[in-house]
């Protein structure tokens, strides 16, 4: 059974486990090219967005195996402070199964709680299952940015997406 809650510094090494073998997958869906963060990094920062309210990792769970992470940052500039920016990865033995529907639903819930009125994220045009995720959970493309990341010795593209919080 999938359980979906707030990540823990102690969840540091199974968050870098995922970002590596989702990093590494042939359809390269992330924006890290080398590797993700030391664990001891990620347990900083775990602990720091923890006392952190404009901030928040959560994790989707497979008994003891994280399967899934959401991060979400508030926008610091008093214009855009309702806004908050999302990454979500899962692991691709759990893709299709619900578990990103589930993080982006957690998500709307912690943005309702701090105040946040829209969510909004970039991925790769050629990551059609995530786009089609996005879309299905009302996310809507407001953009398309050229030559946006810089992938190793490449530059790509990246759609923006939203979705608008009703009150």
């Amino acid at each position: 059974m999938i359980r979906v809650r707030r990540a823990e510094p102690s969840d540091a090494a199974a968050l870098v486990e995922l970002a590596q073998a989702v990093g590494g997958e042939e359809g390269r869906w992330i924006l890290a090219t080398e590797s993700w963060r030391s664990v001891s990094s990620e347990r900083r920062y775990l602990k720091t967005v923890l006392r952190h309210p404009d901030a928040t990792v959560i994790v989707a769970a497979d008994g003891d195996r994280v399967v899934g992470r959401l991060s979400l940052s508030r926008d610091p500039h008093p214009a855009s402070h309702h806004v908050a920016d999302l990454g979500l990865m899962v692991a691709e033995s759990h893709r299709r199964q619900g578990i990103g529907t589930k993080l982006l639903a957690e998500a709307v819930a912690w943005a309702r709680t701090v105040g946040v009125r829209k969510l909004e994220l970039h991925v790769f045009p050629w990551n059609e299952p995530a786009v089609h995720l996005y879309e299905s959970f009302g996310f809507e493309r407001e953009g398309y940015r050229k030559q946006h990341y810089a992938r190793g010795d490449d530059v790509v593209d990246a759609i923006l997406m939203a979705f608008v919080i009703e009150a």
